[in-house]
């Protein structure tokens, strides 16, 4: 892991920044876009992640990692990204009489969505550490089975059978805690999260 420590002088950590947006923004913009689907979009959130990078440097702690930082950055802007489009959609077919019925029918409450997105975050969360080292390494940082087994010395097939348990548990532990009327949300967040 490569270590980047800004210096607060601003010619240094002008060179520092540069060295990781060469160093990360291509796996960072990849695990945007796997959330986002959208070209554009991702760019901006790209975009805004190194900003913030640049308007915190001072908070970063040189003890820690700027790729977990950026990660964890790009995955928040990114999840509250789609929490907004799905309450601007929400919204939009509110604003039509017609379609008011099947909103409700489908969205009985707003704050649904938010609570599936905290639900799926939970989830994840709540695998046993090793899997939830493999599923964010291949997730969230855009890691391929064979880097995640060389970083963690497991071997392939370990990594894919990981996956595969968080897959089922994450779509279990969302499942349990829903009725069968709710199936389209749930839905709707196993696509998000492409698994």
């Amino acid at each position: 892991m490569v270590k980047y420590q800004f210096k607060n002088d601003s010619l240094e950590d002008r060179i520092i920044f540069d060295q990781i947006y060469v160093h990360y923004h291509q796996v960072i913009y990849a695990n945007i876009f796997k959330l986002i689907k959208d070209t554009a979009i991702a760019e901006d959130i790209l975009q805004d992640v190194f900003f913030a990078l640049w308007e915190n440097r001072a908070k970063i702690d040189p003890e820690q990692s700027v790729s977990a930082w950026l990660f964890v950055v790009s995955y928040n802007r990114s999840v509250s990204y789609l929490r907004k489009k799905l309450k601007q959609g929400i919204q939009y077919v509110d604003s039509y009489d017609p379609f008011h019925a099947v909103a409700e029918e489908i969205f009985p409450d707003k704050r649904l969505i938010e609570a599936e997105l905290n639900m799926l975050e939970e989830a994840i969360n709540a695998l046993p550490p090793q899997r939830q080292k493999v599923f964010k390494l291949c997730r969230f940082e855009g890691k391929s089975q064979k880097e995640t087994a060389q970083l963690l010395g497991l071997s392939i097939e370990s990594v894919k059978d990981y996956l595969k348990q968080s897959k089922n548990f994450i779509k279990e532990y969302i499942m349990s805690r829903h009725s069968s009327g709710e199936m389209i949300c749930i839905l709707l967040l196993v696509i998000m999260m492409n698994l």
